[in-house]
């Protein structure tokens, strides 16, 4: 019984992080195609600020909503947590972009799509791990 309670949280959860998730990448996809294409940014740049935008909105549902933050922890070191994955999962969505479209010559749009969903599953594991 208390198997299936645990399994039907981490589902729940895991639509949450999903929701939120897909959000944020709207947020995300169209923050990119913006900076590249009218403000014609460099593609790196752009994804950065796209990035970071996306990041703060995420972290604002991912305390409230999400996870389960233990209270006892200090606000401030969840937010210093958050945001030092968050810039491993910067550095990851820049990598992936820069080779993919440097190197491999594939679309941003493309590799974009690839980096959010191989970042996407960095971010939920290390916030499970590290805020709850």
């Amino acid at each position: 019984m208390i198997n299936k309670i645990k399994n039907s949280k981490l589902f729940a959860q895991i639509l949450k992080f999903l929701v939120v998730g897909g959000i944020a990448f709207v947020i995300d996809y169209l923050t990119l195609i913006f900076c590249k294409e009218v403000l014609n940014f460099n593609v790196l740049l752009a994804a950065a600020i796209a990035f970071t935008i996306s990041v703060i909105f995420n972290y604002i549902l991912s305390i409230k909503w999400v996870f389960d933050v233990d209270s006892n922890k200090d606000e401030r070191k969840n937010f210093i947590i958050f945001i030092v994955f968050s810039i491993i999962g910067l550095v990851l969505t820049e990598i992936i972009m820069w080779f993919g479209t440097d190197i491999m010559n594939i679309s941003y749009l493309i590799v974009k799509i690839v980096a959010t969903a191989i970042v996407m599953v960095f971010n939920f594991i290390t916030r499970k791990l590290f805020l709850e």
